[in-house]
């Protein structure tokens, strides 16, 4: 049968509550290899991200980390066999210890931007002297001619789209000083910017400070924050992969 791998710790720390079940209600237990352990289960069958068992995974995640810092895996993470996950964690021993180290009492927050729309449209208005132009042009005109709507709207869709590159760089300049470690999200979520900060836990309220600063600077960003996570964007690699469809979305639990 398949493993579900939740997360990895130390050997030291990896004891857990009695009758603890985790995804598909599936009783969990701990692998161990040398200095490490590894949180897992038997991988139930058609495996899906259900409000149920993402927050079992996440339910499993906490109770593991009661004892110590844990490595959390990705909802849906499962390998081959039990073999397979120790065989992964002997192999990269070196690299979960210093993860260990590096996360230990540290917290992800995810920010999520987008632009609110009459408010770029403002500014893309103010800066942009031939996109005005045309514009009263247009407006002198009744509306302007067909081409002349048609070129007032690319001029003005890629002016936007420059903008995003540009807020979306300048609200993580404004975030990076509080933070400890940044791991940017995949490009094509539907987001300007997608980013992931490590934080330790005593300078989170810093950190969501600057969070609502930033808002106050960029008012025509739509900001949005999830957290605190586990670190999930600053573990990589994980001794097993998301299984297809069954891999969490947003910061890793599928829940966003």
């Amino acid at each position: 049968m398949s493993t579900y791998v939740y997360g990895i710790t130390a050997s030291a720390h990896s004891a857990l509550p009695d009758g603890l079940t985790g995804v598909g209600e599936l009783p969990v237990r701990v692998l161990t290899e040398g200095d490490l352990a590894v949180v897992v289960s038997d991988a139930p069958e058609n495996l899906r991200p259900k409000r149920k068992d993402l927050l079992a995974h996440q339910n499993v995640l906490a109770e593991a980390g009661t004892a110590g810092c844990v490595l959390p895996m990705r909802f849906g993470s499962v390998a081959p066999d039990d073999k397979a996950v120790t065989g992964v964690l002997a192999e990269r021993a070196d690299h979960y210890k210093e993860r260990l180290r590096a996360l230990d009492n540290r917290v992800e927050y995810n920010i999520k931007a987008n632009h609110v729309e009459e408010a770029v449209l403002h500014h893309v208005m103010a800066e942009n002297a031939e996109i005005r132009a045309l514009a009263e042009a247009n407006r002198q005109q009744g509306g302007g001619s067909y081409e002349s709507k048609i070129q007032l709207g690319e001029m003005v869709a890629a002016a936007v789209q420059a903008r995003e590159a540009e807020d979306g760089a300048a609200l993580q300049r404004l975030l990076e000083p509080e933070a400890d470690a940044v791991s940017v999200g995949p490009e094509s979520t539907g987001w300007l910017a997608n980013v992931s900060f490590l934080v330790d836990r005593e300078q989170a309220e810093t950190f969501l400070a600057a969070v609502e600063r930033a808002r106050r600077d960029l008012p025509h960003l739509e900001v949005r924050i999830n957290g605190p996570l586990p670190p999930y964007s600053f573990v990589e690699p994980g001794p097993a992969e998301p299984a297809g469809t069954a891999a969490g979305s947003g910061a890793g639990t599928g829940a966003e």
